[in-house]
């Protein structure tokens, strides 16, 4: 399962919104920092109401969501890449998951110290990154040591991957994120991900955390909106208190509290929502009287891969795939009706699955 960390300075709310997204008390949300040494994990639910509709019209006795999993990790301090605070633990957690969700708390509040001294959400992101740029730099600088003297000697595989990690050490020298450079090569993307390991690779997802009165927008949030746009990252705006006040009530008040604030649904939905499409996943279903279930793939897999998430023999055995997208079903609103009017069709093993498809795998072993 793909995982998101949870990081930020101390006291930016990060295990208030855990709590709140894990509806547990895993996380104790104090007003000092380091509070969450160790790196509490919570597995969520993907908000999906075309689950729920499916599993409606064709009348599943059973519906079982995907899901993605969530990692609470220590606050960062300034140096924490030169051991600082519990900077070699923030940084070597932060290595073991695929994406970033950055908290940055974008409220005032006399009551609650910031580590910094003022409130400055983009300067706190900046914080962030010059520690996962310097233990970046730090990773590139030793490799570079390490086989340099055999690119020298003409080792043909070491020349090469010396060019790729000058080519990193300049960006990191630059003081620049991996992730912002778009045209990185996709060589170079691979290694730097899947060799390396290297922290600014992973995409990033911006939090902004407000009060109750920030939900509306101030000019905290806007600033983290500007500083996102210069990389093309999302931005959720959330109110980490309000949504661990939330799951606290029974279901029927939450309606009742979202409305007075004007909100249709939690933040913590469209919070997990970015945070599955920032992993590049995708959701596809298996539906039917029995079960309705959700099933996630990375975007671009080909249908006999998806088949095998079900189980490797559909995989082995694939024959092809029946498939109408969800926005065509609902118009039919019925599997069956829908195979009767011809709009289920029949795709091979090169079908590259699309989120919301509705699948049934045709497979012989």
């Amino acid at each position: 399962m793909l995982s998101i960390g949870i990081v930020g300075l101390p006291n930016v709310g990060k295990s208030t919104l855990f709590n709140a997204i894990t509806e547990s008390a895993k996380a104790q949300a104090g007003n000092y920092p380091f509070c969450t040494i160790e790196p509490n994990m919570g597995v969520v639910e993907v908000p999906d109401k075309r689950l729920y509709r499916i599993a409606e019209l064709e009348k599943s006795r059973k519906v079982t969501p995907t899901f993605i999993e969530f990692v609470d990790i220590a606050g960062l301090v300034r140096n924490a890449s030169k051991g600082e605070g519990l900077g070699n633990q923030f940084l070597a957690h932060i290595r073991e998951v695929d994406a970033i969700a950055m908290v940055l708390r974008c409220f005032e509040d006399p009551d609650v110290v910031h580590v910094e001294g003022t409130v400055d959400p983009v300067r706190d992101a900046q914080i962030i990154d010059l520690e996962l740029i310097a233990k970046d730099l730090e990773t590139v600088s030793k490799r570079i040591e390490k086989i340099e003297k055999m690119a020298r000697l003409g080792d043909k595989k070491a020349k090469e991957e010396l060019e790729k990690l000058l080519y990193l050490r300049n960006i990191l020298e630059n003081i620049e994120p991996v992730r912002k450079h778009k045209e990185l090569p996709v060589e170079i993307s691979e290694y730097a991900r899947k060799t390396l390991f290297l922290l600014t690779i992973k995409p990033v997802l911006y939090v902004a955390n407000v009060d109750e009165e920030g939900l509306l927008g101030n000019s905290y949030v806007d600033n983290v909106i500007k500083y996102a746009k210069q990389e093309g990252a999302p931005v959720v705006v959330i109110c980490a208190k309000l949504e661990a006040e939330l799951v606290s009530i029974p279901q029927e008040e939450r309606k009742e509290l979202l409305s007075a604030y004007g909100l249709e649904e939690p933040g913590l939905n469209k919070f997990v929502r970015e945070g599955y499409a920032l992993l590049n996943l995708i959701t596809f279903f298996t539906a039917g009287e029995k079960e309705t279930r959700a099933w996630t793939v990375i975007k671009g897999t080909k249908a006999p891969q998806a088949a095998g998430k079900i189980h490797s023999d559909f995989e082995k055995g694939f024959i092809a795939a029946e498939v109408i997208n969800y926005e065509d079903y609902t118009k039919i609103g019925s599997i069956s009706k829908a195979k009767e009017l011809g709009l289920v069709r029949l795709e091979g093993k090169d079908y590259e699955i699309k989120d919301g498809d509705i699948v049934y795998f045709r497979f012989n072993v």
